[in-house]
């Protein structure tokens, strides 16, 4: 059970876990009892369950698990966490969804981190589940594992800590984003000049890893205009401006395809093959950044960055729904 913050705990850090959850009592289970098990720290845990309108058994799963349940049906993630926080005590704020599972050294290394004040995040990239589909594995590709300590400009909200004092201090999670909230809060953080570093020891699998190709495509679709936004905000990099532009691109190259190919002109087929061209070889170049420039699984690693460039392009004509996304999951 989570250890309440009683008075003779008062000089250990207090890490609150905040948790989303909708309708994932199963896998909600199998994540709080990772959060419970297999550490050895002296901070004390507190679980805050925020369900966004459950209709099954997760709010039983989560009080059987000594966690504080706030109901807070349909609502936006970054309002669900917002609300949630000020429900827990924490000096320590632990972001870790309802599909994940942290391992044994994940506390004590948010701790250790956090311990700097110049530090105001601390995380690292999921994993996927074990065995993976020959799509989780290549979709992993798309993110950097860190091989020890590292600074970044990223930290994903599936797997965050976060220092209290400066997440108020920028005012929590942007409640005006559907997606892409995590990405808004580390930019704030590091506008305020606080440093963000990914730590191997906060290792995590997320069940929720992307299956197939249609959970890519509507995962991506899902995300793909809240990415836009929030990477034209500043403070912008080269990468976050690449970040916004290559949807854009790839949207406008479609585009270009379709009235080309409507033309009936031997112009206009030609012009939508140089831009179908242009498309392909992002497609190929992002499936070659994946495989770090090896052959081997080429046609696989291009069929997910295909999905994935796509769904992010096709975004910024319509967004899949949350749902839409779960869907695409359970496929």
């Amino acid at each position: 059970m989570a250890r309440p913050v009683g008075s003779s705990e008062r000089h250990a850090p207090v890490v609150s876990f905040i948790v989303p959850v909708r309708n994932d009592a199963r896998r909600l289970e199998h994540c709080l009892q990772s959060v419970q098990t297999g550490r050895e720290t002296a901070a004390v845990i507190e679980l805050v369950v925020a369900d966004n309108g459950s209709t099954d058994e997760s709010a039983a799963v989560a009080r059987a698990a000594g966690a504080t349940v706030v109901s807070l049906p349909g609502v936006r993630l970054g309002e669900l966490r917002n609300r949630a926080v000020n429900a827990a005590r924490g000096d320590v704020l632990a972001f870790v969804d309802a599909d994940h599972e942290i391992g044994p050294d994940w506390v004590a290394a948010a701790v250790s981190v956090l311990a700097d004040d110049g530090v105001a995040a601390v995380g690292a990239p999921c994993r996927p589940p074990s065995p993976a589909t020959w799509v989780q594995r290549l979709y992993d590709r798309l993110r950097r594992h860190p091989g020890g300590q590292e600074a970044v400009d990223w930290l994903g909200s599936g797997n965050m800590a976060v220092r209290r004092p400066a997440f108020e201090a920028v005012g929590g999670f942007d409640t005006s984003l559907e997606t892409c909230e995590d990405v808004d809060l580390c930019r704030k953080l590091r506008a305020r000049g606080y440093r963000l570093v990914a730590d191997a020891r906060m290792d995590n699998v997320h069940y929720g890893d992307p299956r197939t190709l249609r959970h890519v495509f509507f995962g991506e679709m899902w995300r793909g205009r809240d990415n836009v936004r929030v990477s034209l905000r500043a403070p912008r990099s080269a990468r976050t401006l690449v970040s916004a532009a290559i949807p854009v691109f790839n949207l406008l190259a479609l585009v270009i395809v379709v009235i080309g190919l409507l033309s009936g002109t031997a112009g206009g087929w030609t012009i939508a093959a140089a831009a179908a061209l242009a498309v392909l070889v992002l497609m190929g170049l992002r499936a070659s950044l994946m495989l770090g420039g090896a052959s081997r699984d080429f046609p696989r690693a291009f069929a997910v960055a295909a999905a994935y460039e796509l769904g992010r392009a096709l975004a910024l004509t319509a967004r899949a729904g949350y749902g839409r996304r779960r869907r695409g999951a359970a496929a």
